[in-house]
């Protein structure tokens, strides 16, 4: 059974491979480690293989490990579904979120960031397969959101991010992740600092990756299957 050491070569060698197949650099794309249900002691052993961008997508679990885990250079990112009681803690322990969907979760994240910390880097969840069980802006209102994100200091914008639903294809997989592309594009015209796509898990980061991903979000390959 190879180790989480090995899991990170292999899964940066991969990420590396889909980033020059499509003519871009591989630093252009950031591993992001998610590490929910996963202990303490296995994301030192992740950050003793040099991984440094961790995702967790239950706060209390969370908590618990950045407090045992006080090292240098971990970049803490929320990735998981937003609840309203959750915002202060997670406005004074993380570096990013990825799922804001709603601008009353925004402006509690903006309220409750700790004066003194840098703004969270925040990025909109986009619910681009349309899937009534999943979080996420529908594509059409993305802009109005982006709009009222501008006016709460506390916060950085820097993207968009999606979870698709599971698709083997990998022309569809492109296919799905597109629009998404094509807005970002369009909104950097008019926001500064989008520079963020945070598309692509274990099952199609080539694909987010061909399509411009920025951040992938790699559980499995690197920890193995949940249990």
């Amino acid at each position: 059974m190879a180790s989480i050491a090995e899991n990170i070569f292999r899964t940066g060698q991969q990420i590396a491979g889909a980033a020059q197949a499509c003519g871009r650099a591989p630093e252009a794309v950031t591993l992001l480690a998610v590490s929910k249900t996963q202990s303490a002691a296995t994301v030192q052993e992740a950050y003793a293989a040099g991984q440094r961008d961790f995702g967790e997508n239950y706060v209390q679990e969370a908590l618990d490990k950045i407090a045992a885990l006080p090292l240098p250079g971990l970049v803490w990112h929320f990735i998981g579904p937003l609840q309203s009681n959750k915002t202060r803690d997670i406005a004074s322990h993380f570096d990013w979120v990825h799922s804001v969907d709603r601008l009353k979760i925004a402006t509690r994240l903006n309220e409750q960031r700790p004066a003194g910390m840098a703004p969270l880097n925040v990025c909109i969840q986009v619910n681009i397969s349309e899937e009534d069980s999943k979080s996420g802006v529908a594509l059409a209102d993305v802009n109005a959101l982006c709009e009222a994100l501008q006016g709460l200091p506390n916060l950085r914008l820097r993207g968009l991010m999606a979870i698709p639903a599971p698709c083997d294809d990998p022309a569809l997989q492109r296919a799905v992740y597109a629009p998404l592309t094509a807005l970002l594009r369009q909104l950097q015209t008019r926001y500064a600092g989008m520079d963020t796509l945070s598309i692509g898990m274990s099952a199609d980061f080539a694909a987010a990756i061909a399509e411009g991903s920025t951040i992938v979000r790699v559980g499995t390959a690197i920890f193995g299957a949940r249990h």
